[in-house]
């Protein structure tokens, strides 16, 4: 189960990279239309402010789409084989399961009409309670429903991935052997799908309620409740589970709910991307939404975690300090400018319950200082780009120089912590292990077109091999045995570290050429090759 819900965790990522994207965008057409960096003349311009309208719709109906675009990236995600044909059969099982819930609405009376505020408000509903009723309902891709968000779209891509991994090599009788295989996944799919929408139907308002109600106490506890959010975050990082936490976040009322322009939008990101978008952003708005996005992450990832390298530097051994100076100072490099963290962590989390206990703290103390300094840094990376575009080019309001006030002094304690700590307790941090296993794994790193015969050859070998994937840092793979992964050698192709899950799952952390590891690893094993142990 544990494996399960890491691999929904990556499938999530796609949709996220895709809104990130999109608020990057965002943040630059936002710094045109600040007349303090570019000028009256500028920002008033025609073909400015018709580039700006443009971006805006496209931007905006990206944010409409989202539901589907998780749907999509769950149902491929999950599915093994395949996988067009589960995107295929996922668009399919979205619209009718909508369609049906739709058609049960209208059974009851329940339409777009009788759920507006003016006609709840002639009937005697308050204006509050109209809004609340209204709120919980919309239209998805024309059709009228419940206001499910990425949820809805991820119940269908769940069960599509179910329904076509159990029936995607499906063989009928002779007869129908047309629609055997991937042909039969699409039938069973219209079968099925409107007995989910019923289920759903009856459930989601309880469900809907319950979410709403823990938004609502996160909402209240105020900086409390985002120092429990980072500090969640970084402990789960070997984990790789921090990706479902980040995502309900980001993109459900968990993360609040807000009116912007007249359209109810839940989640962080969501509320603040809608916000940006706006003709007229609220600045409140925005800096509630702000609480739980990069603002809480630079200071450990542009200046923390860069001084904790240097403290791992400072404190190897001095004939092993020219091995490892290279890879740490990449992986400084990284977390500072997009704030990938991964191959930093990977180089303590394991090896010392005390630094991986105190990053965790920093990390939610950092979500708490920036709450309580009403900082507004946005979007959902954490390096340097996001706080140039989103903090800096936006204006004071941001308040982005507390974030380097703040950061200047994690540097600090990160650094002694670090150094104190790794010197004390003799943590084995790079360049501080034996001669013998330095010198072990300090090979040749493959070259490019030997690297997936590199990996191949460390994971045991391709009938060791069953499944593999990545995420934005690491190989994600499903062995037939562990124990025969030899770690050193897979250091030796740039591995920052390893995470055995159980005796057949594991994941690779390799960082930013993490995609160049996965195509060389899969290229290697369609290619029947492999190197002699």
């Amino acid at each position: 189960m544990r494996t399960s819900i890491q691999k929904l965790g990556k499938t999530l990522m796609g949709p996220l990279s895709i809104i990130v994207a999109s608020g990057l965008l965002l943040g630059i057409v936002s710094i045109l239309q600040n007349p303090s960096i570019v000028g009256e003349t500028v920002s008033n311009a025609v073909i400015i402010q018709n580039f700006i309208g443009g971006v805006r719709e496209i931007v905006s109906m990206m944010f409409a789409l989202l539901p589907i675009l998780f749907a999509v990236s769950v149902a491929t995600g999950m599915a093994k084989d395949d996988k067009e044909i589960a995107g295929f059969a996922v668009v399919i099982a979205f619209i009718i399961f909508h369609v049906v819930i739709g058609y049960l609405l209208g059974l009851n009376n329940i339409t777009a009409k009788t759920t507006s505020v003016d006609y709840l408000v002639e009937h005697g509903v308050t204006q509050i309670h109209a809004f609340e009723i209204s709120n919980a309902y919309e239209s998805m891709l024309g059709v009228f429903t419940y206001r499910m968000g990425v949820f809805g779209g991820i119940i269908v891509g769940l069960w599509t991935a179910f329904i076509h991994n159990r029936y995607h090599t499906k063989q009928l009788p002779t007869a129908f052997s047309f629609f055997s295989g991937n042909r039969f996944v699409p039938i069973v799919i219209i079968v099925t799908i409107p007995f989910l929408s019923i289920i759903a139907y009856f459930v989601w308002p309880y469900f809907n309620s319950a979410i709403n109600g823990l938004g609502g106490i996160i909402s209240k506890s105020g900086a409390i409740g985002t120092f429990m959010y980072g500090f969640s975050e970084r402990l789960l990082i070997p984990t790789g589970l921090h990706h479902v936490l980040n995502q309900l976040i980001r993109f459900t009322p968990i993360g609040g709910t807000a009116t912007v322009d007249g359209q109810t939008v839940s989640g962080a990101l969501s509320i603040f991307n809608a916000a940006l978008a706006s003709p007229h952003p609220d600045i409140d708005t925005l800096r509630h939404a702000t609480r739980f996005l990069t603002q809480g992450y630079h200071p450990f990832m542009l200046f923390g975690l860069p001084a904790a390298c240097y403290a791992m530097y400072k404190t190897a051994y001095l004939k092993q300090r020219p091995k490892v100076k290279g890879m740490l100072l990449a992986a400084a490099v990284t977390s500072f400018v997009t704030g990938i963290t991964e191959p930093i962590e990977f180089a303590f989390i394991f090896i010392s319950p005390v630094l991986w206990v105190f990053h965790a703290f920093m990390a939610g103390l950092s979500f708490l200082l920036m709450t309580l300094m009403h900082v507004s840094v946005g979007n959902a990376g954490g390096g340097m780009i996001d706080l140039t575009i989103f903090g800096i080019l936006q204006g004071t309001y941001t308040r982005w120089y507390l974030v380097v006030l703040v950061g200047l002094a994690y540097a600090v304690i990160y650094y002694f912590v670090f150094k104190y700590v790794i010197e004390k307790l003799d943590v084995k941090t790079p360049g501080r292990s034996a001669e013998s296993e330095e010198s072990e794994a300090a090979e040749d790193v493959p070259s490019n077109d030997d690297l997936g015969a590199a990996i191949l050859n460390a994971l045991g070998g391709r009938d060791n091999i069953l499944e593999i994937d990545n995420c934005i840092s690491r190989l994600r793979l499903v062995l037939n045995d562990t124990s025969l992964v030899n770690e050193s050698m897979l250091k030796a192709t740039g591995s920052m570290g390893l995470v055995k899950i159980d005796k057949n799952n594991i994941q690779v952390v390799y960082g930013p050429k993490v995609e160049h590891a996965a195509r060389s690893l899969k290229k290697e094993v369609r290619s029947g090759t492999l190197i002699k142990k």
